[in-house]
């Protein structure tokens, strides 16, 4: 590997599992509606991006920052399942 590589060395039991047809649904665009609150307001409101949130919406995001999932809760009244759920 080269000098200054951003790659690490995993061991297999450090590597995530392969992806499979189960996935977290994310259930914002409902919350929204129900609080009859656009997406750029909730994104003033939570301190981030309406990309990014855009990207959470529509279920491309990989990943979310606890903070994240907590400042989005307490602006929108929700408990984190209200938010996301697991769907097989």
């Amino acid at each position: 590997m080269a000098y200054g590589s951003a790659k690490t060395w995993r061991a297999p039991s450090d590597m995530p599992p392969e992806p499979s047809d189960d996935h977290i649904a994310v259930h914002l665009d409902r919350l929204l509606e129900q609080r009859n609150m656009t997406l750029t307001e909730l994104a003033d409101k939570v301190g981030v991006t309406v990309v990014n949130l855009s990207v959470l919406k529509n279920g491309r995001a990989r990943a979310i920052r606890f903070t994240t999932l907590a400042a989005l809760c307490q602006v929108l009244g929700c408990q984190p399942g209200d938010l996301l759920s697991h769907q097989q």
